[in-house]
């Protein structure tokens, strides 16, 4: 029997049957998909475990981006050493400028000057090279500086100690205290190393001398250096004399200046008062405290315009001349002592052109103070 001639009632029976064949194919076609699809995605994933593992190359552009990150980086970093070895060249040329502005002028803070300078690993002075040449142009010449400022530090120091010497003073008297230096020890291991550190050691000893001459100058302020009345001349010099009362013969410890009563007397060097009164035969005294160990006195005054425990400056108006104690007559009595003993003041009044150029180098480098007199020491 042929489909034609199928009844009514048999024909959607049929189509049951025809539909349910198409469902168990869409479903055999849709578990065939599922299970490719779970192939592709093994296939995916067994790739992905493969690249991390090393087993398949990375694909080619990400292989290329990791490169240029890290070209990136490298080029970061190379930049950021150039700039930061630039910047340490510029601060050690100011480092270095300061000391050879000191050594030539005398002035400085030496807190400052102190600082050792700035040590520049040679590798990255190397890498940064085609930058910093001028840098290294102007260190070079502070070298050349460095060496005649040297010179100039060292003569200066030998012409203070002789003048000072001369006066029967040593220079440790005047320079006492030190710059203590020291620290750990650090090889220089390679060619630019050792330069480097040539050179660090050449404006460490710039500085030293420097702060040698510094000291030295600073205890010239201690000396007197000016005459103590403006018309200068003596009466009776310093050694034995034949005494004006008793005609015996005495020692007499400084100098008389003779000039008419009221003449204005002058501190010869800066220093504290630690007398201001009657004092025995020196009638009406003033004594100056010049620290290091040197003191004045000024003797048979007609007034004392000063008093104990206040400080003065050199040429300051101290007293007027009169004859005052055990004198015969208007004049000064002019003493330099040391350590208590009484020197001879003349050679002090005879160098005092150097002196005070000494002294006035050194004046600018004295602390300010606010709280009342600093006694040096």
């Amino acid at each position: 029997m042929n489909d034609t001639a199928l009844t009514p009632a048999a024909r959607p029976l049929d189509r049951l049957r025809a539909a349910d064949g198409t469902r168990r194919l869409i479903a055999r076609g849709g578990a065939a998909m599922v299970l490719g699809l779970a192939g592709y995605g093994a296939v995916a994933a067994s790739q992905q475990v493969a690249v991390a593992t090393g087993l398949k190359p990375v694909p080619t552009s990400e292989r290329k981006l990791a490169k240029m990150e890290q070209k990136v980086t490298q080029l970061q970093t190379r930049v950021a050493t150039i700039r930061r070895t630039a910047e340490l060249h510029a601060s050690r040329i100011e480092q270095r400028q300061a000391l050879l502005a000191a050594a030539l002028t005398g002035e400085g803070e030496s807190r400052e000057l102190a600082r050792a300078t700035l040590a520049i690993d040679p590798d990255a002075t190397r890498l940064a090279a085609n930058t910093i040449k001028p840098f290294l142009r102007v260190e070079t010449r502070q070298a050349e500086l460095a060496a005649l400022a040297q010179r100039e530090l060292d003569q200066r120091y030998a012409a203070t100690a002789k003048t000072v010497r001369k006066l029967g003073i040593s220079t440790a008297r005047l320079a006492k205290g030190g710059s203590a230096m020291g620290g750990p020890l650090v090889e220089a291991n390679s060619a630019e190393a050792r330069a480097d550190l040539a050179a660090d050691q050449q404006f460490r000893s710039l500085f030293m001398s420097w702060k040698k001459l510094d000291r030295l100058e600073q205890g010239v302020i201690a000396i007197p250096s000016v005459q103590p009345v403006q018309k200068l001349q003596f009466t009776s010099n310093f050694g034995i004399r034949s005494d004006p009362f008793r005609g015996t013969a005495a020692m007499h410890a400084g100098v008389d200046i003779p000039g008419p009563s009221g003449t204005p007397i002058y501190a010869t060097a800066d220093g504290v008062i630690s007398h201001a009164g009657r004092q025995g035969g020196y009638g009406n005294m003033v004594e100056i405290n010049h620290g290091k160990g040197i003191a004045t006195r000024y003797g048979h005054l007609s007034k004392i315009l000063v008093s104990d425990n206040t400080r003065v400056k050199r040429g300051q108006l101290i007293a007027l001349m009169g004859s005052t104690g055990r004198s015969t007559g208007p004049h000064l009595h002019y003493e330099v002592r040391i350590d208590g003993h009484a020197v001879n003041p003349v050679p002090f009044l005879t160098t005092a052109d150097y002196l005070m150029a000494a002294q006035d180098r050194a004046v600018g480098q004295i602390p300010v103070s606010t709280s009342g007199p600093v006694p040096q020491d």
